[in-house]
């Protein structure tokens, strides 16, 4: 078949023409009606749509000018139609093809929403559609090519809906797909084009940089031979990439497109099922505007004004993936029309707003967007629905699995007061399955749906460093509460914030800074007053900020508002403190002046939610797993007093940190902050974890500590209550990840044994990423064993894991070995400088070596250099080692004494 958007082309401009010809006549319904049926005939023809096209259509509520299938045309003479649905013989028009839609529906046994209609008179269409319970009738549009391709896309979907699932927006939105390559390649020239001239886009950019920094590494992630599966995917869409610096940008421009595909979709789900009630504009409208109004249309998506008229303040708050406004341009516009007709094609009815059918949208959306070698080598995995329901379960079985009405005011106390958080919560996984049990128990305890949402508002929260992950965790939680929204009694900010759970606003230290928290951005470091910085404060605070920079009032009647409305006076509120607001006040104006604003204030008060958003009862989720050697540098020395204030390094012979020396990960980090700064004492933390924490000596030990730091002298201890052991399952998707899942519970001490499930598949049964909880249960066996410490007298010694008999026995071989076990050198992913071929000898005795870069990961230029032959040593690798023979293939420099480990 000839590709569909070519005929559509094809045919508007047949049906243009034929409009020309012969709306100058004057023609009647019939005369006009005539060539037009002619002309969509053949369309169907010519795509092989193989309608069932019949005219004067006889229904049982009256007789419709023509049916394609599951789509009723009303026919008016040209002229009829008016702007305003309003107009009497519009709004009668628009009534018969209501009528001929029921009656249709009835007739054919086919549901209203399957069904659409269209209003055409020469001169303006109008599209009417049955959603959410009831019809949704579109403004009428001027008849131009936009809205007669519009009008084809509709007829060739025969007004069914495409399902909004993740395969179709797979099929239609890969990088396989022409329209696709077209927005990725108009982005990509354009970015490039004024990066270096546009100093918003230019700091939207660094921002974006700083965020995606202190989570990915991209000169890892696409150093050496990674960079080679990004240059062979790239080329799909027709982009050279060469080089680390142009990897980067090629990520911004794809979480750009991501980002906008989800911000559409988001805006689709709600005007559909929304608009009428609301008076929202609707999705559908923006397909025939011109290119100047379709720019505001998106800036007012962008800076979350069309989400403002539904009632939510923060979906969408203005983020670094709106340049593209700024360097608009015809390619662009053209791209994202494409884009734009082929979603008005979908179905948001298909969203049935239960969890098991909405949440894995966009995270399966990702998935299908980047090849999984790639997603690896960023470090992305994402949890599976089935891991995250039985570490909720096992966080608090009674809530989850419990029968409600068994114990009324139990539950319902539990529904009104237990505080959730994720504190990396990616996509929204964990949270949707809260949330979807939330509203499981407000059903069967009748709570009234306005409470309900506002407990689940209250109560469930959520943190990420990345931007992306925090815009698909929003859509993703506004689609599962999407039924509830209709009953707010005010606007609502849905709590997912762009935050960094581990690295919390600091204290300034310094004689200037005291007293204030310092938020470092690509346009400078904010320092907010301490005194501002609470629950009660901050939000309202970060609101007028907003508002006031927007007014363009002066900074003296800022200071006066914030003063009175946050009742703010002396002794708490010091000069001082006045003129720290000023400050931030006037370099946010400053930037707002210069047309860089946008997104500071917003940043402001997402960056300080840890801070502000109370302590929880449970915290929940699955924290990144990275080593301390792949952490990027910034991140590392931002966090070097963290890792020191938990112990979780250990420590030399001295008391200096042994950070670097031993394999800590970044997940036990945050395990131990937010059990520290977010958990109420007494309450429970679950993860899904790397189970090297338990079974690894030097990476491990600190972990196992379990003892928090003391409060007011008072010890903390933090105690396991379970653990499941899941590394033979390997539950990521294509990865070899050593997974575990532990429940902890702040303020009581570890006793040993600890209850430790060890699963494992079962024979020949098989289960997916896409398995439920229970399909996995039945293909798995689990084991009822213990862990206790290896050394009874050392409790930060690795765990010894196995059938409580089996311990026993165990126990009675243990000793001590004449073998000490040690993993060699590491350079901590520096291979490139220190792994070296020898040259040759001088005759002064020193040597001349050549550094290895070949499949480095990190970028090092090569060089050939003398160097004293006391630093060399043999370099034995995994592949240089056979059966009874091992023979080292090159040599590593070792600038270390065995004695002290310090540099020579």
């Amino acid at each position: 078949m000839s590709n569909l958007n070519e005929i559509i082309e094809s045919y508007t401009a047949k049906i243009s023409d034929a409009l020309k010809e012969v709306l100058p006549q004057h023609p009647n319904e019939t005369e006009f009606r005539m060539p037009i049926d002619r002309l969509l005939e053949d369309f169907c023809a010519e795509a092989k749509l193989d309608p069932l096209a019949e005219t004067e259509y006889t229904l049982a509520r009256g007789r419709a000018d023509a049916v394609f299938n599951r789509m009723v045309i009303e026919y008016e003479r040209p002229g009829t139609l008016r702007k305003t649905l309003s107009h009497h013989p519009t709004a009668h028009a628009i009534d018969q093809v209501k009528r001929y839609i029921e009656g249709l529906a009835k007739q054919r046994r086919h549901e209203l929403t399957r069904i659409a209609g269209i209003v055409f008179d020469g001169k303006y269409i109008i599209f009417v559609r049955y959603r959410a319970g009831e019809f949704q009738v579109e403004p009428p549009v001027d008849v131009n090519p936009d809205s007669l391709k519009r009008f084809l896309h509709w007829l060739a979907s025969t007004a069914s809906g495409i399902a909004l699932t993740p395969e179709n927006l797979n099929r239609d939105f890969s990088i396989e797909q022409l329209r696709t390559r077209n927005i990725l390649r108009a982005l990509k020239n354009r970015l490039d084009g004024v990066l270096d001239k546009n100093p918003m886009i230019r700091n939207l950019f660094k921002q974006w940089r700083i965020f995606f920094s202190q989570s990915i590494d991209y000169s890892e992630a696409f150093g050496g031979h990674k960079l080679e599966p990004l240059k062979r995917w790239a080329d799909k869409a027709g982009l050279k990439i060469k080089t680390r610096e142009e990897a980067e940008s090629f990520f911004f421009v794809l979480h750009t497109y991501f980002a906008l595909l989800v911000k559409l979709l988001a805006w689709l789900a709600l005007s559909r099922h929304m608009a009428v009630k609301l008076g929202a504009p609707s999705f559908g409208e923006l397909i025939s505007t011109d290119g100047g109004m379709l720019r505001q249309r998106l800036k007012e998506l962008e800076e979350g004004g069309i989400f403002r008229a539904y009632g939510l303040t923060n979906l969408l708050e203005g983020d670094f993936f709106a340049w593209y406004l700024y360097a608009w341009d015809e390619p662009t516009e053209n791209a994202i029309r494409e884009l734009l007709r082929r979603l008005d094609e979908y179905d948001p009815a298909t969203l049935s707003i239960h969890p098991e059918e909405s949440r894995d949208l966009f995270k399966k959306l990702y998935h299908y967007l980047l090849p999984r070698e790639i997603r690896h080598n960023l470090g992305e995995y994402y949890t599976p629905d089935w891991l995250a329901q039985h570490l909720l379960e096992k966080l608090d079985d009674e809530f989850f699995s419990r029968d409600a009405t068994k114990d009324e005011d139990k539950f319902r106390e539990k529904l009104r007061r237990m505080r959730w958080l994720d504190p990396a919560c990616g996509s929204g996984t964990f949270l949707v399955l809260i949330i979807a049990r939330m509203k499981e128990l407000g059903r069967a305890l009748m709570v009234n749906e306005t409470q309900l949402l506002n407990t689940i508002l209250n109560n469930v929260v959520g943190f990420d460093l990345n931007p992306l992950a925090v815009l698909t965790a929003r859509v993703n939680y506004l689609l599962a509460t999407a039924d509830l929204l209709e009953h707010r009694t005010g606007e609502v900010t849905i709590p997912v914030y762009l935050a960094d759970s581990v690295r919390t606003p600091a204290a300034g230290q310094t004689l200037f800074t005291a007293g204030a928290y310092e938020f470092p951005t690509a346009v400078g470091t904010f320092l907010i007053p301490a005194v501002l910085c609470t629950k009660e404060r901050f939000d309202r605070f970060c609101n007028i900020l907003d508002e006031s920079v927007r007014a363009q009032i002066s900074p003296d009647a800022f200071i006066s508002r914030i003063e009175r409305e946050l009742k703010l006076a002396p002794p708490e509120w010091q000069q001082g403190d006045a003129d720290l607001a000023r400050k931030v006040y006037e370099k946010i104006s400053d930037l707002h002046r210069q047309g860089m604003n946008g997104i500071w204030a917003r940043l402001l008060k997402n960056n300080f939610a840890p801070l502000t958003a109370g302590q929880f009862d449970y915290i929940v989720g699955n924290p990144p797993w990275v080593n301390w050697e792949h952490l990027p540098d910034g991140y590392r020395d931002s966090t070097r007093g963290l890792w020191v204030r938990y112990q979780l390094a250990g420590t030399f012979r001295g008391g200096r940190p042994r950070l670097g020396a031993v394999k800590v990960d970044i997940s036990a980090l945050m395990t131990y902050t937010v059990m520290d700064t977010l958990l109420k004492p007494g309450r429970r933390l679950g993860f899904v974890i790397t189970q090297s924490l338990f079974k690894t000596a030097g990476a491990g030990a600190g972990f196992r500590r379990f003892l928090l730091p003391p409060h007011d002298r008072q010890p903390r201890p933090v105690r396991v209550l379970h653990v499941d052991d899941m590394v033979s399952l390997q539950p990521f998707e294509g990865a070899s990840n050593r997974t575990a899942v532990m429940v902890l519970e702040k303020g009581k001490p570890t006793t040993y044994p600890v209850l430790y499930t060890f699963w494992r598949k079962k024979g020949r049964k098989r289960f997916t990423y896409d398995s439920t909880l229970e399909e996995v249960t039945k293909a798995t066996v689990r084991l009822n064993f213990v862990a206790e410490s290896v050394d009874p007298s050392d409790p930060t010694s690795p765990w010894l894991t196995a059938h409580p008999k089996a311990i026993k026995a165990v126990r009675k071989v243990l000793g001590k070995s004449d073998y000490e076990a040690h993993e060699g050198v590491n350079t901590g992913g520096a291979n490139a400088v220190y792994w070296v071929d020898i040259v040759y000898k001088r005759t002064d005795g020193l040597v001349v070596v050549r550094n290895i870069t070949e499949g480095a990961k990190v970028k090092v230029d090569e060089v050939t250099e003398p160097i004293e032959p006391d630093l060399l040593y043999p370099l034995l690798r995994g592949r240089d080692v056979q059966r009874w023979e091992a023979e080292p293939s090159a040599w590593i420099i070792v600038p270390h004494t065995p004695e002290t480990f310090a540099l020579w």
